[in-house]
């Protein structure tokens, strides 16, 4: 037993666990100039991948919204990412022309691309460069990233408008209207908030509502002034003006409570031509309510409890653990790789499971049914996947229930097909189409971080947990106890 002791130990003292916390958030606005199309009689529909690189390996950490035949377009989509100031973070945007028919990468055509280090944006604020195919310039098209930190108000806020009686633009049919926020800066210069979706052949449309952070509507400062701009889309990309109007993060928190907020649409040009002009339609505030965001932490400090679930591979593939050669032999002094990988999650996730017991199962024994606390099943195999449809299925399933999935794949095995379940190039889907809820699963192979720092292993696979937590609860409207409720709950509970 003092053998198996030293041996956990070593383990432990291997991958001494460090923190590295987030210096801060940083949002990046992305729009781009001059995008050439292969077809030179039409338009592409642009879409900005954002990637990130780590142990040599490029994974996409999110995308914008696709913008039809646009040759300048600028996103409202934005990319929110964790700045480190110790790291160089490489970042990679890529520029793809998706079909409309398809949103998937493998039908369309790479327009260009850009890489560049997160902390390149942040020293410049604003970094603009021309986009490289095959290494070389795609035309002159060019690339801007606005980088905005994002500090104080984290809460979010839900808006949904709709108008009257706008100005019809078109000739055989009404206008298709469209609705643009743009932030007033200091500095004079606008910045676009949000584009809601198009509204067809409609002078009364009313826009889905949307959400959109506090900070990023007006920097929370709620006097800053917003301009608010409606077009009437056009198949070539030329927009026609419709009118404008200002107002201010103050005044629509004025349509609270079931109340309503309007303003008059107007187009300047016929402001001051027209005797009689009024205005050129009424847009309306329908809805405007206040989304507290709530934190990784203030689940955990509100009694949310981790259940760490070990899953470990004992096929015959491991070969005999009797046999130096085995994964799974065990060194009188140098633990293997199930165990470094164990050691390293487990180290992290028993601060937060109260119990400190942690089940472990071989595979194909069945998960406890009772999901009444979050679970983290760390599944440990050398092979492939066989049954990816069931497994696929499984995942998706699971992506409903209070959990996340990492896979540390040992050994040398081909572990191409892991990187599906992952979901970071793209939304992983059931069999049947069924889209996952949330990505719940984080693969990595453990030959990636036999040379890399201590803990780079719990840092890589345990990333993506804080947020999987909040995703869970925020989606299912669950919102954590305060201290009090926690103080009450100790007293009721105390002999």
């Amino acid at each position: 037993m003092k053998k198996m002791s030293n041996i956990y130990e070593s383990a432990a003292n291997t991958l001494g666990i460090f923190n590295s916390p987030c210096l801060t958030k940083v949002e990046l606005r992305v729009a781009c100039k001059g995008i050439s199309d292969r077809d030179a009689l039409s338009k592409p529909d642009p879409c900005v991948i954002l990637k990130m690189q780590s142990h040599g390996q490029w994974f996409e950490v999110d995308r914008t919204e696709v913008i039809r035949t646009c040759i300048n377009p600028v996103y409202s989509k934005l990319f929110t990412v964790d700045f480190y100031f110790e790291e160089v973070q490489r970042l990679r945007f890529e520029v793809h022309d998706i079909s409309s028919n398809h949103n998937g990468l493998k039908e369309a055509d790479f327009l260009g691309g850009m890489e560049c280090t997160l902390g390149q944006i942040v020293s410049q604020r604003k970094l603009s460069k021309s986009l490289l195919k095959h290494g070389n310039t795609a035309g002159k098209s060019s690339i801007t990233v606005i980088a905005e930190e994002l500090s104080g108000n984290d809460d979010y806020v839900e808006l949904a408008f709709n108008a009257r009686k706008l100005d019809d633009k078109d000739f055989f049919s009404k206008s298709d209207p469209f609705l643009e926020i743009f932030r007033m800066n200091d500095d004079a210069t606008q910045q676009l908030v949000h584009r809601t979706e198009v509204v067809m052949n409609n002078l009364s449309p009313a826009w889905k509502s949307f959400k959109v952070s506090v900070n990023s509507l007006c920097s929370g400062d709620p006097d800053r002034r917003l301009k608010c701009i409606v077009w009437d889309w056009d198949s070539n990309g030329k927009h026609d003006f419709i009118g404008e109007f200002t107002s201010t993060f103050k005044e629509m928190r004025g349509a609270m409570e079931g109340k309503q907020v309007q303003w008059e649409c107007i187009n300047p040009k016929y402001k001051a031509k027209k005797k009689n002009y009024k205005n050129s339609g009424t847009v309306i505030l329908n809805l405007c309510k206040i989304h507290k965001m709530h934190s990784f932490l203030d689940y955990i400090m509100g009694g949310c409890q981790i259940q760490f679930t070990v899953a470990i591979d004992f096929t015959a593939s491991n070969g005999d653990p009797r046999n130096s050669c085995s994964l799974h032999y065990i060194h009188p002094y140098q633990p293997n790789e199930y165990l470094k990988a164990l050691v390293a999650v487990g180290e992290i996730c028993q601060d937060y499971d109260s119990d400190k017991m942690f089940p472990a199962f071989g595979f194909g024994a069945r998960i406890p049914p009772e999901y009444t606390q979050y679970f983290i099943l760390l599944i440990l195999t050398d092979g492939v996947i066989t049954d990816m449809a069931d497994t696929r299925e499984a995942i998706v399933h699971a992506s409903h229930l209070p959990m996340s999935v990492i896979i540390v794949g040992v050994g040398n095995a081909d572990f191409s097909d892991m990187q599906m379940l992952d979901g970071d190039d793209g939304i992983l889907r059931s069999p049947k189409g069924e889209p996952v809820l949330r990505d719940i699963v984080q693969f990595v192979p453990f030959r990636n971080f036999k040379h890399a720092s201590p803990a780079a292993l719990a840092k890589s696979v345990l990333a993506e947990v804080p947020n999987q937590v909040v995703d869970y609860y925020n989606g299912k409207g669950i919102k954590p106890k305060c201290s009090s409720e926690m103080y009450e709950s100790s007293r009721t509970l105390a002999p």
